[in-house]
């Protein structure tokens, strides 16, 4: 009877609840995908097996111009913000590694406030700052990819860092040593070594970027700024067809594949463990 007065040293218990806790969350994401393959509009009522909504000739995500531009402009919105946020970041990151000097500390709090401010509070406040400081660059593509930028750029100087730490000082120490110059202890020491990261922390990034809502919808202008997320918090409540089940489905096929990207070229170059806690930054 000593189990009872610990259910929880078992680890049938730990299996069932972890086992329990993963179907709840991943059933309804599947029974979602299921219905983007029903043959008919219901998505409710299972009618057959087909990609009509993917790629059929009226109200498909390939055909339908609202779904196509939505996803479009999201696609777009990712690459911008990897294009800005990941060498922004990198560099952010080399510079806070190396910051011996007073305020380090103070500037490292900054740089992760990010991280932890509700998604709402940045949604709110970019709102204010393109309304009233920078009322030359307004709403649209300009100011949510710079929003976007402005809480991924976090992400990236996490994982780029913890890069940092793990390899150390001792192989730019040593290159130095052999008489190497600054320029080549950068590029050809830290650089090779960092790419794992850099690489990880883009492909987060792109992933973070195309599932955003709150901070895109607060900064969007009309409908040539909508994004998928959008587009299905305006469409899911009202009587939409399975289309949007299909856009849906592809939007997350995108994000996990991102991920596994970032996840395996991490645990290619540098470890298991470092991987492991890349692939669950954006979880």
């Amino acid at each position: 009877m000593s189990w009872l007065r610990n259910p929880w040293g078992q680890a049938r218990w730990l299996v069932l609840i972890t086992g329990g806790y993963i179907l709840w969350s991943v059933v309804p994401v599947l029974l979602a995908i299921a219905f983007a393959f029903n043959d008919g509009r219901s998505r409710t009522a299972w009618q057959g097996f087909s990609f009509r909504w993917f790629t059929g000739e009226t109200g498909s995500v390939l055909h339908d111009a609202a779904l196509r531009d939505a996803l479009g402009h999201t696609l777009l919105l990712a690459v911008i913000c990897v294009a800005i946020a990941t060498p922004l970041g990198v560099a952010l990151a080399l510079g806070l590694q190396r910051w011996r000097g007073r305020g380090g500390g103070t500037v490292n709090t900054l740089m992760l406030l990010p991280l932890v401010t509700p998604e709402i509070v940045m949604g709110v406040a970019l709102l204010l700052l393109f309304l009233r400081l920078f009322g030359g660059i307004g709403l649209g593509t300009d100011a949510q990819a710079i929003g976007q930028v402005t809480f991924t750029l976090s992400y990236v100087v996490v994982i780029v860092r913890g890069r940092l730490v793990s390899i150390g000082p001792e192989f730019e120490e040593a290159a130095a040593d052999l008489g190497a110059p600054r320029r080549d202890q950068f590029f050809r020491v830290i650089m090779p070594l960092l790419a794992p990261a850099i690489i990880a922390s883009a492909a987060v990034a792109f992933a973070i970027s195309i599932d955003d809502f709150v901070v895109t919808q607060y900064l969007s202008s009309d409908a040539s700024t909508t994004t998928v997320s959008m587009l299905l918090y305006s469409s899911a409540r009202g009587a939409p067809t399975p289309a949007l089940n299909a856009i849906a489905t592809v939007n997350l096929v995108i994000t996990l594949l991102t991920l596994a990207f970032a996840y395996f070229v991490y645990r290619r170059f540098a470890g298991r463990e470092e991987a492991t806690s890349i692939a669950t930054l954006e979880v």
